[in-house]
């Protein structure tokens, strides 16, 4: 890949890989990391990357790689010393170009949080298809090749991830309108 079709990349793709940072880490500044991490790999195979061929899904298979990595040595160093980790809990919001009321926009932002924090507690292995389905509009066919499992591996977590929301967001929603 040339210096240009690079810069080209990042710039067609650094949001969507930004954003599915921080939905996957949960945390700005763990986000942050991890984004500059990938494009910092990114750069580091920039003569790996075909940019005729989907670049955006070889972008997230380095940010999905490095995060395990760090989930992985961030386990190893817990089981040596207890860590604490750092969590900001609050994601950026997003506005929407029409106008509607304030208490529209409160119980959509509240909907948001909600399927947020709920998608945060999924296991790792429902979390991450679930956000690239979701959030990146992948291809079952596209999440298997990029995590290198079957495609009814896929299916079926996307179902359990969906089955289990369904559930949590169920209590919750119940608890909130007694």
């Amino acid at each position: 890949m040339t210096k240009q079709e690079f810069e080209t990349c990042v710039e067609e793709y650094s949001k969507d890989i930004y954003s599915f940072c921080k939905h996957l880490t949960c945390s700005l500044q763990e986000a942050e990391d991890l984004y500059q991490n990938t494009f910092l790999k990114a750069l580091e195979l920039n003569d790996k990357i075909d940019f005729r061929h989907n670049p955006k899904s070889y972008l997230l298979s380095i940010t999905i790689r490095i995060w395990k990595n760090q989930k992985r040595k961030f386990a190893w160093r817990k089981r040596i010393t207890d860590m604490h980790p750092l969590t900001d809990a609050s994601l950026e919001q997003t506005s929407n170009p029409k106008e509607p009321s304030l208490e529209e926009i409160i119980l959509k932002e509240e909907e948001k949080s909600l399927v947020r924090t709920a998608v945060s507690h999924l296991p790792e292995r429902l979390k991450l298809p679930t956000l690239l389905y979701y959030m990146e509009t992948l291809s079952v066919t596209q999440i298997s090749e990029l995590l290198h499992i079957p495609a009814g591996t896929v299916k079926s977590r996307l179902y359990q991830a969906r089955k289990q929301l369904e559930k949590e967001l169920e209590v919750v929603l119940n608890e909130e309108h007694r």
